[in-house]
């Protein structure tokens, strides 16, 4: 196995039985030939909505049980006796399995992820039947099927030198469903079944890993059988957890080795805070001391990320895991701080699960499917399989924190939304630590984050779309590059092989009166170069980036884009003071682009199989030819602006500035109510 942790990091998750490095396999399409369930689910109704506890979602306790139940229901449309699997139909793409290998992983991908909606729901009601089968005899019985040679889902212990594989990933989770209901899992399995799953499960949690989130996976299977008095590796154990804590960077967030996204919250901090509960606190007082200060920040920063409703934003690697993202809310409730707004807490959490259950593409199969709302494949990694979903159940474990607990009781409210944040205005939280800028946008009610990321195109999990946007923003989910310069959200260039090349090494310079700056490089010809500043607006952002290019090149900037929802996608052309205009409408949003400075032309592009929320889309893209020799910089300045649909732009939504003007190193934005804003650029 290859010693080279970058790529270990960028493929993490590989299923086992394919190298690390290794080509996706052979053939394109390989059929695990499950059919589809015999019935389909309606469409998540959250029934009886308790409008005075939960007065925007209607959501309690009760309806955060109903939705495990409903979505582990989907799951148990395909058991019909203890022997099946917890195996569902594959859809088309670059998921796996890829080879017969491969599917036992699969198998146990989703008996263990769909034990994070189980096990809180056992807990409460042991005696849970779905589709005529008793929950917990099926996950006991198996359990005792990993370790049966006989079986189809037996899973071979780890070889003295293999590496980390998914195998590894899993048990890591499962021994967190352990942790969490060991009286329903673990205490009635006979003691071979233990022996044996214990054998098992430490072959991979004493070994190797990858250095990043998956140590936990490691932590919890060491902890788990330590703390039912096994033998189990204490220095290893001690290191990890050592290891971990120095991803932290500040602001609540850890690194995941080498990106911020997601991870922070649905490994880092969710697997550290259930660690020091069932474990931690007990027998390493210290480590779960700090693991509860690095908790701390997020209740004051975490949220803003999230718009008004609770929608999530779409970004990062492992999107296909949704929800799971608000599993830190629930969770806050374990050691309650009383500083704490729960009721914006569980709003949000609600919002972002209703985000989901009630969009009629979440579910294909009764199963939720790779993509973001229906399948996607530009934002599925290879390490997926069609179980792998289910780790958007951690949101769920939430449900581990008790009915009496204030995320529970708190009345449901806005937070800041709800007087704090004023209609005509912007509110930027800029978070030191990872230098993550979180925008809040009162007018729409969006939430909108930027960070710079360094990832090669060879990462194939995140020098990508996943993490390559200008910014990403709750009310429009990212859109795929296409092949002919079509880009949203990004900066694309032609590099020397005469393709479209989009930015992807970001290099974070400062956040300074409301401009965020970063420079940015093209990957493969690095004198191929911009210095980015941005500026949020009430209804938008202002971008003036300079060219810093040593060669000629074509350059492209994408505002975001709009799927077609209806059928049509209205669209319009206007001039505003000498600057051109472009203005298309869905009928959901408004999105405009002006140029100020630089821009040879607009363009109102229309594209098909790029977008996750529909298959048609349209967006804006600005164009320009870039010339060295200039004795002036080359700005382009560009005005990226949105609302609801349903009310005309007027020309002073259009052009909230009057002008820009360029000096040595710096440039003066006059706004249209006589402010300056003086944009400092620097090599």
């Amino acid at each position: 196995m290859k010693n080279n942790w970058l790529l270990a990091g960028a493929l993490a998750l590989l299923p086992l039985g394919q190298a690390w490095g290794q080509a996706a396999g052979t053939p394109a399409f390989f059929d695990t030939h499950v059919a589809p369930a015999a019935t389909r689910l309606p469409l998540f109704e959250v029934k009886s909505p308790d409008r005075r506890l939960s007065p925007f979602t209607g959501m309690t306790r009760r309806h955060w049980q109903d939705a495990a139940r409903y979505l582990l229901g989907g799951a148990f449309s395909y058991v019909r006796t203890l022997d099946d699997p917890m195996q569902f139909p594959k859809l088309p793409g670059k998921s796996y399995p890829r080879t017969p290998s491969q599917v036992p992983t699969e198998k146990l991908e989703g008996l263990c992820r769909t034990l994070f909606m189980a096990a809180p729901l056992l807990k409460e009601n042991p005696g849970l039947t779905l589709n005529g089968v008793k929950v917990g005899d099926y996950y006991r019985h198996q359990l005792a099927s990993l370790v049966d040679p006989a079986s189809p889902s037996y899973i071979v212990p780890r070889a003295p030198s293999g590496g980390p594989s998914q195998n590894l990933v899993e048990f890591g989770g499962l021994s967190v469903a352990l942790f969490a209901a060991p009286e329903i899992l673990w205490d009635p399995l006979p003691e071979a079944t233990k022996k044996a799953l214990a054998a098992t499960m430490l072959s991979y949690g004493d070994g190797p890993t990858v250095p990043q989130n998956w140590r936990y996976f490691n932590i919890f299977i060491l902890s788990f059988y330590q703390s039912r008095g096994y033998q189990v590796n204490t220095k290893l154990l001690e290191e990890y957890l050592q290891k971990q804590l120095a991803h932290y960077k500040g602001e609540g967030w850890y690194d995941d080795a080498p990106t911020f996204d997601y991870y922070s919250m649905w490994a880092f901090q969710m697997y550290g805070r259930l660690w020091s509960e069932y474990y931690g606190r007990q027998h390493y007082p210290a480590v779960a001391a700090q693991l509860a200060t690095n908790f701390a920040p997020l209740k004051d920063n975490y949220p803003y990320q999230f718009g008004r409703d609770g929608t999530m934003l779409m970004w990062g690697r492992s999107i296909t895991y949704r929800f799971a993202a608000v599993v830190p809310f629930p969770l806050m409730g374990l050691q309650p701080d009383p500083a704490t707004n729960f009721g914006w807490m569980r709003r949000i959490a609600s919002g972002a699960l209703l985000q989901f259950l009630q969009n009629p593409d979440f579910l294909q199969d009764n199963i939720p499917t790779l993509g973001f709302y229906g399948p996607f494949d530009p934002a599925v990694q290879a390490y997926s399989c069609r179980g792998s979903v289910f780790w958007l159940a951690k949101a769920f474990l939430g449900l581990l924190v008790p009915a009496d607990n204030p995320f529970w009781t708190a009345t449901e409210n806005e937070g800041p939304w709800a007087s704090e944040l004023k209609p005509g205005t912007v509110v930027n939280k800029f978070e030191p630590g990872p230098n993550i800028l979180v925008t809040d946008y009162p007018n729409s009610g969006a939430a909108e984050l930027r960070d710079a990321p360094h990832q090669p195109a060879g990462d194939a999990n995140r020098g990508n779309e996943n993490y390559n946007r200008l910014s990403y923003n709750t009310a429009f989910p990212w859109q795929a590059d296409g092949p002919n310069g079509e880009v949203a959200m990004s900066y694309v260039l032609k590099n020397k092989d005469d393709k479209w090349e989009a930015l992807r090494f970001y290099t974070f310079k400062k956040y300074e009166d409301g401009v965020y700056y970063r420079d940015a490089a093209l990957e493969s010809s690095p004198s191929l170069r911009l210095h980015l500043a941005e500026m949020p607006l009430p209804n938008g952002i202002l971008r003036v980036d300079q060219n810093a290019s040593t060669e000629a090149t074509a350059v492209r900037l994408g505002h975001y884009a709009l799927p077609n929802l209806t059928g049509t996608i209205r669209r319009s052309t206007r001039r505003v003071q000498g600057h051109e205009v472009r203005i298309i409408d869905n009928g959901t949003y408004q999105l405009a682009m002006v140029s100020l400075a630089g821009w040879d032309k607009l363009e109102t592009l229309d594209t098909n199989g790029l977008n996750p929320v529909k298959p048609a889309s349209t967006l804006l893209n600005a164009a320009a030819t870039f010339v060295p020799g200039a004795s002036q910089p080359v700005y382009y300045g560009t005005l990226l602006l949105w609302k609801k649909s349903g009310t005309p732009w007027t020309d002073a939504e259009l052009l909230p500035v009057r002008q820009l003007a360029p000096a040595a190193g710096h440039l003066t934005a006059t706004m249209a109510d006589g402010s300056r804003k003086q944009l400092l650029f620097s090599e």
